[in-house]
């Protein structure tokens, strides 16, 4: 019996930074880790898994600041987004269900 699969890779064509962003360079003494929970079912589970496996690579972790959004249908608030940007060098988001 022959059986189909079907891959679908989700990809988003590459965005430019806008004029005057500003470029980081990432710390010797570790990664500052941003997580955005988009609050749909099982998310934060996906997400705490995520940390977990980071955490075992070389990746050095400095910190990680993790926030959740209040409405899985609406955009994240503003507060959410500025204090994503000042806490973290890179952020994660992620939806599951």
């Amino acid at each position: 019996m022959s059986r189909k699969v079907i891959l679908v890779v989700p990809e988003a064509p590459p965005v430019q930074a806008q004029a005057g962003a500003q470029q980081r360079r990432l710390s010797t003494d570790g990664v500052r880790l941003g997580i955005l929970d988009n609050s749909k079912g099982n998310a934060d589970h996906l997400l705490r898994l995520i940390v977990e496996g980071v955490r075992k690579t070389d990746v050095p972790i400095k910190s990680v600041v993790s926030l959740r959004k209040g409405n899985v249908s609406l955009p994240a608030p503003a507060e959410i987004i500025e204090r994503l940007a000042r806490e973290a060098d890179v952020v994660l988001s992620a939806m599951a269900d």
